[in-house]
């Protein structure tokens, strides 16, 4: 690969040798063989980025072709009140706040019932832990909305909410996931997931269930049937190391489980935080991450950019480094926002098939589960499950 010693040496402060075993390793997954942690870190320090984007897009290729799927999607956050104190939420109030905000289950149904006629509806509920919203609300709220729209895709409670209800509960972890999956949740959103390294959880999310309990639950859950999506939050001063690790643990559950159907990068939005004065990342070093995610994770079938927090730019520029997938039209989104996303609150339809067709490709919708993906013409498009499946 010529554009290596074209553009390794001081621009990037790298070595040409080191630039040569990068170059090496993206042979390998280029030829669709497994790298390795180590050669994870490897490619985040010293691969060239333009022949990193060039992997990454040549396997999302291979994949999908030249299509980028997105959903109609309506977002909830049923309430804004948490006991965790994240140094990284703007979006967490005080109970008794004057801006806490707790929604009703009658006034969120009331909304449910205004969707009621769109087809393949995917409705992403999730919210802080709040000492009034038990698993018996969850449960009556996600029935409830089943009740008006039986055909919606429900992504409802992260990982950490999930540990809560069975705190709050006395229930197990396991009759949780599976008194949700009785009542119409169809998969799970990948939030909290934050970033799995423990000095990092210890210094920005102390309360916040650990790595491990996370992938436990998310374990259990894929265990019982009901798959998830997985995060990562980067850009709170996490180290190339720990976003191997990270990627890492992700690559050896999916190997056994099967049960992810996304990755999805999260960029910290630090804006009304106490950490409002970490350094931005170049949209490069954004983009880098994206397309190291697409080359190391070979067994999680779709990595999506989600646009509110990324940034539109980034949306576009993203699907040819790695991103198969633009999340989906959202409304009404309020934790990334908090946190000062620039972005809009939520997008027609028409505005994200503009997005994904500015870029040079083919929109084509999907529902929550990465299924009845359609184009105008009416067709379906087979779902990619990931090389280890």
């Amino acid at each position: 690969m010529v554009i290596f010693a074209e553009f390794s040496g001081s621009n990037f402060g790298v070595t040409l040798k080191n630039s040569e075993e990068a170059d090496k390793i993206l042979a390998k997954a280029v030829n669709f063989k497994r790298i390795s942690k180590d050669e994870c870190i490897k490619l985040l320090k010293f691969a060239c980025p333009s022949e990193l984007f060039y992997t990454a897009n040549y396997i999302r290729e291979k994949l999908f072709g030249n299509k980028t799927t997105f959903s109609v999607n309506r977002h909830i956050n049923y309430s804004n009140i948490c006991e965790n104190r994240c140094l990284f939420c703007a979006f967490r109030k005080e109970d008794g706040s004057k801006e806490a905000k707790r929604l009703t289950i009658e006034s969120i149904l009331n909304d449910i019932e205004k969707m009621r006629d769109l087809p393949n509806l995917e409705i992403h509920i999730t919210g802080g832990l709040d000492s009034q919203f038990s698993l018996k609300d969850a449960l009556n709220l996600v029935k409830g909305i089943k009740e008006i729209k039986g055909d919606a895709i429900i992504k409802a409670f992260t990982m950490v909410e999930i540990d809560f209800f069975s705190r709050t509960s006395g229930i197990s972890d396991f009759d949780v996931i599976k008194k949700l999956k009785e009542a119409g949740v169809s998969a799970f959103p990948g939030g909290g997931a934050e970033i799995f390294s423990e000095e990092i959880r210890k210094r920005i999310s102390p309360r916040k269930i650990d790595g491990q309990r996370w992938l436990a639950l998310s374990k259990t859950a894929h265990k019982l049937g009901v798959p998830s999506n997985a995060t990562m939050l980067y850009g709170i001063g996490e180290t190339e190391e720990e976003i191997a690790d990270h990627l890492d643990r992700l690559r050896t559950l999916q190997d056994e489980t099967k049960g992810f159907m996304s990755f999805i990068p999260l960029l910290f939005q630090k804006e009304n935080t106490p950490l409002h004065t970490l350094k931005e990342l170049s949209l490069i070093k954004q983009l880098k991450i994206y397309a190291v995610s697409r080359i190391f994770l070979d067994n999680i079938g779709h990595i999506k950019n989600h646009w509110v927090m990324s940034g539109l730019k980034s949306a576009e520029l993203s699907q040819w480094c790695g991103v198969d997938d633009l999340e989906g039209t959202v409304v009404e989104e309020r934790i990334g926002h908090e946190g000062g996303a620039k972005t809009p609150i939520g997008m027609t339809k028409d505005e994200i098939v503009r997005l994904i067709k500015s870029a040079g490709r083919i929109p084509v919708e999907r529902d929550g589960l990465y299924r009845k993906t359609k184009k105008g013409d009416g067709k379906t498009v087979p779902e990619h499950k990931g090389k280890g499946e």
